[in-house]
C-alpha cells in the first residue's frame, strides 16, 4: 500500500480592492491587510491606513519594513507600482531601505548646490587670478544680473531656456556686451560643476547664440587734425586745473584713464624721468614704464604744490585722500562739447592714429599703448620693452601736442615757458 504525500500549499491572499481597504475599521490593535508579494496595508488603532513593503534584506535575509505612504494620498495602484520599482531593486541585491536614504541624501546635496552656492565656490577660486577691481566687477554682474534670476535653483535642475532669461534681460536694455559677458560667465560656472562632479554635462553651452549681433563701436575719437580744437577747449574750459591737467597727462602718458587717475607719487623716478606702474594696475597685468617727456614732467610740477604732499597725484575734489574718479574727464569732455566725439579713452587712439599716420614702429607704439600681442608665439619671443624707442617716439608726441597748442595755451607749455 502506498501514502500519498499531500504538500498544503500557502494560501494566497485575494488582492485588495478599494472597496476592502475603504471597509476596514480600526481596531484596538494595529493589523495589516495583505496585498501578496510584500505589500500590506497597516490600520493603527488611530484609523490611520499605511502601505508597507516587507521584504528580506539581500544578503542577511533579515526581515524589514519600508513604508511607502498613507492611504488615501497613496492610491493602491500606486501602493502597488512602488512595490514593483522595490521588488526590481532586490532582483538586483539592493536593499529599498538604503536605496531610499542615498536618494534622499542626493536630493538635498543637489538642493543645497543651488546656482548661487555653486558660483561662489567657482569665485573664490578664479578671483585669485584677477585683480581686485576686475572681480569686483565680476561679482557684481553676477549680483544684479544673475542671481535674482537663476541663484536659488539646484544647478542639477538650470535649464537653458530659464539661463536665457537673464540674458534677454540685458538685450532689451540693448546690453549686448554685457549679455555677451554674463553667458560666459555662467558657461564658466557650469563648467566648474562638470569638472567637480556637482552635474554630468553644461546644459548652458552655446546660450550666447541667442544674443543678437552688434556692430562694435569703438570709443570716440578724434582725427588727428582735430587736436588743436581740443587744446582751444581745454585751455577756455570752465573746469578744475586738476581736472585740466589729468587730460592733458593722460594725452601725453598714452595711458588708459583708470591708470592715469591712479598714478602715485611714488611710482615717477625724476632722476630716469619714468612712470613705473605696477602689474596689479594694469589691464594686462604686466608692470609697464612710461617715459617721461619735458611735457609730461611740467604738468607733475604744476601738480607739486596741489598734491605732492598726498599718496595721489590726481586726488579727488571731495575725497582728497583718494584719487579722482576715472570718469572726471569723461565728464569734463562732455562739458567741453565733445559729447559722442570723444572720451578719455579716445585720447589714446587719437595718439595713435596719428603715431601711425606719421610712421612710426607699430612695435613701439603698441608696447607704449600696453596692448598685448595677439600672436602668442611672438609675444613669447619679442619681449622687448622699446625704452630707448618709445621716448624718443613720446618726445615727438608731446611736441607735436605743443605745436597744436599755440594759440591757446597748454598747462605743460605755459609751465615752461
Amino acid at each position: 500500500m502506498y501514502l500519498r504525500c499531500v504538500t498544503k500549499m500557502p494560501k494566497i491572499p485575494e488582492p485588495l480592492t478599494p472597496k476592502k481597504i475603504d471597509a476596514a475599521k480600526k481596531k484596538d490593535k494595529e493589523y495589516n491587510l495583505s496585498d501578496g508579494q510584500g505589500l500590506f496595508l497597516r490600520i493603527k488603532p488611530s484609523g490611520k491606513k499605511v502601505w508597507i513593503f516587507n521584504y528580506s534584506e539581500p544578503f542577511t535575509k533579515r526581515r524589514k519594513n519600508l513604508t511607502l505612504g498613507n492611504y488615501p494620498d497613496l492610491s493602491l495602484k500606486l501602493a502597488r507600482e512602488k512595490r514593483q520599482q522595490n521588488r526590481e531593486l532586490l532582483a538586483q541585491d539592493i536593499d529599498p531601505i538604503s536605496h531610499r536614504d542615498e536618494q534622499f541624501e542626493a536630493k538635498r546635496a543637489a538642493a543645497g548646490n543651488t546656482f548661487k552656492a555653486v558660483a561662489e565656490r567657482w569665485f573664490e577660486i578664479h578671483s585669485k587670478d584677477l585683480k581686485p577691481g576686475t572681480a569686483q566687477k565680476l561679482w557684481r554682474s553676477l549680483e544684479n544680473d544673475v542671481f535674482p534670476r537663476i541663484g536659488s535653483i539646484p544647478i542639477k535642475q538650470l535649464t537653458a531656456p530659464k539661463a536665457i532669461e537673464a540674458i534677454e534681460a540685458l538685450t532689451k536694455r540693448n546690453s549686448f556686451e554685457m549679455a555677451r559677458k554674463v553667458a560666459r560667465r555662467m558657461n564658466n560656472v557650469m563648467s566648474f560643476a562638470c569638472n567637480v562632479g556637482y552635474i554630468k554635462h553644461n546644459p548652458l553651452t552655446g546660450i550666447k547664440k541667442v544674443i543678437p549681433s552688434s556692430d562694435v563701436k569703438n570709443m570716440p575719437t578724434l582725427a588727428p587734425d582735430e587736436l588743436p580744437e581740443l587744446m582751444r577747449a581745454l585751455n577756455f574750459a570752465n573746469i578744475k586745473y586738476v581736472t585740466r591737467c589729468l587730460i592733458e597727462w593722460q594725452l601725453h602718458t598714452m595711458v588708459r584713464p583708470g591708470e592715469a587717475v591712479q598714478a602715485r607719487w611714488e611710482e615717477i623716478d625724476f632722476d630716469k624721468a619714468i612712470w613705473a606702474i605696477p602689474a596689479e594696475r594694469m589691464k594686462m597685468a604686466r608692470p609697464h614704464e612710461v617715459p617721461l617727456t619735458k611735457q609730461s614732467l611740467a604738468l607733475l610740477e604744476f601738480m607739486q604744490p596741489l598734491s605732492g604732499h598726498r599718496e595721489f597725484i590726481f586726488p579727488s575734489d571731495r575725497a582728497p585722500l583718494r584719487h579722482a574718479n576715472k570718469e572726471t574727464a569723461n565728464r569734463a569732455l562732455k562739458r567741453m562739447g565733445f559729447e559722442g566725439r570723444l572720451v578719455a579713452h579716445g585720447l589714446r587712439a587719437l595718439a595713435s592714429t596719428t603715431l601711425n599716420e606719421q610712421g612710426f614702429d607699430r612695435d613701439v607704439i603698441e608696447v607704449a599703448l600696453a596692448h598685448k600681442d595677439k600672436d602668442k608665439i611672438r609675444a613669447a619671443y619679442n619681449r622687448s620693452t622699446y625704452l630707448k624707442q618709445r621716448r624718443e617716439m613720446m618726445e615727438w608726441w608731446s611736441g607735436h601736442i605743443e605745436e597744436a597748442s599755440k594759440g591757446s595755451l597748454s598747462l605743460s607749455a605755459s609751465i615752461r615757458s
